[in-house]
């Protein structure tokens, strides 16, 4: 008899996992009150950058990262196939350029931190980084080329995903939990009651508000806004105004710029310690859009489509909490923060192998920790 499984959390992690489960034999339910749009999934770029997100002191992060997007390939392949629709998934490299020399020497000190972490990435030349992307500014002073990191279309993501688990018998109850206890059981809003054999917690930054877990061994989870934005291409372009995703370091101020098949692009993102606050800020826009068209003065021209605050789950060392929660049979899947795209593929065969009680390699027994 199928083990019956409730995934709480209709974001990327809780959606792919239910089709990795489905997958695996389980019998799924998805509990989310909007299946697609859950957390922070839906207002993202789709990145996947394990060598350009690698920070300083972060090397057994930047390990699962180059991990998870070895698992992309497969996985892009397997879910177009099942949902029979493109995720737009690209594999056309990052550029990461400087605005000044301070920046640039910043750069330099990354590209040394990746080289010693054995990463593929090349310092290139101001004149270089234009005949990589001829729409960058003049003024720039260099970059680093990264051909390994990719992106994906985030919400093409999201809906392939929902297809994918209605395709492959996963239910979807339309709801939100407000409380996990000993059985399992969940309790929705409403006040029904739900009793599989097994529960998932992949409920992101909302994992604090599902009572019932013991505060010791829930995953400290905190949420981390970002606002980001859409740009429509200019009217009448011919071609699109990007080619590969660009990202920048502006006076020391991070930014990226993600080209979409439709020739709009995705500009992002902030980080902002504000608690639970996704309001949208006239003068973060104002800012992301000042640090966009200072390495690409093209944007100018594009449409302000959407500008949209997310909150990501944030951990305190960044590292995602993949683990038994303490009840009984309910694991928690949390804390991916910036990374929950390209992690979400191996999230999901970790979480299989936790439910299944299998063997992980030490890799994977890292991630699946509290």
């Amino acid at each position: 008899m199928a083990t019956q499984v409730h995934v709480v959390g209709g974001g990327v992690i809780g959606l792919t996992t239910a089709w990795e489960l489905s997958r695996n034999g389980h019998e799924v339910t998805v509990v989310s009150p909007t299946p697609g749009r859950d957390g922070a999934s839906w207002v993202a770029a789709g990145m996947l950058a394990p060598v350009t997100e690698a920070q300083f002191g972060e090397s057994a992060l930047t390990a699962l990262l180059l991990e998870g997007s070895a698992r992309w390939p497969a996985f892009a392949g397997a879910l177009e196939a099942a949902s029979g629709q493109s995720i737009g998934y690209e594999t056309t490299g990052t550029l990461t350029v400087a605005f000044d020399a301070s920046d640039r020497a910043s750069l330099d000190d990354l590209l040394a931190y990746q080289h010693s972490l054995g990463l593929d990435a090349s310092r290139r030349s101001a004149r270089e980084c234009r005949e990589l992307v001829p729409a960058l500014s003049p003024s720039l002073r260099g970059g680093i080329e990264v051909p390994g990191d990719h992106q994906v279309d985030n919400r093409a993501l999201l809906a392939a995903l929902v297809d994918a688990n209605r395709g492959a018998g996963v239910t979807f109850e339309e709801s939100s939990v407000t409380a996990v206890a000993a059985g399992p059981e969940l309790v929705l809003t409403d006040g029904r009651r739900l009793r599989p054999d097994q529960v998932v917690l992949a409920a992101g930054v909302g994992l604090p508000d599902i009572e019932g877990l013991d505060t010791t061994q829930r995953p400290d989870v905190r949420p981390v806004k970002g606002h980001i934005l859409r740009l429509g291409p200019a009217p009448g372009s011919r071609a699109p105004l990007l080619r590969r995703t660009v990202r920048g370091l502006v006076r020391g101020h991070s930014v990226y710029l993600v080209p979409r098949r439709d020739g709009s692009l995705v500009v992002g993102a902030t980080v902002e310690e504000r608690g639970v606050d996704s309001t949208v800020q006239a003068g973060a826009v104002h800012d992301l859009l000042c640090d966009a068209r200072a390495i690409v003065p093209g944007v100018d021209e594009l449409e302000l489509r959407e500008a949209a605050a997310g909150l990501r789950p944030g951990t305190p060392d960044n590292m995602p909490r993949i683990t038994w929660s303490g009840i009984d049979n309910v694991a928690v899947a949390t804390g991916h923060y910036r990374n929950g795209i390209l992690l979400a593929p191996l999230t999901a065969a970790v979480v299989v192998d936790l439910l299944g009680r299998r063997p992980m390699t030490p890799l994977l027994e890292s991630l699946a920790r509290a």
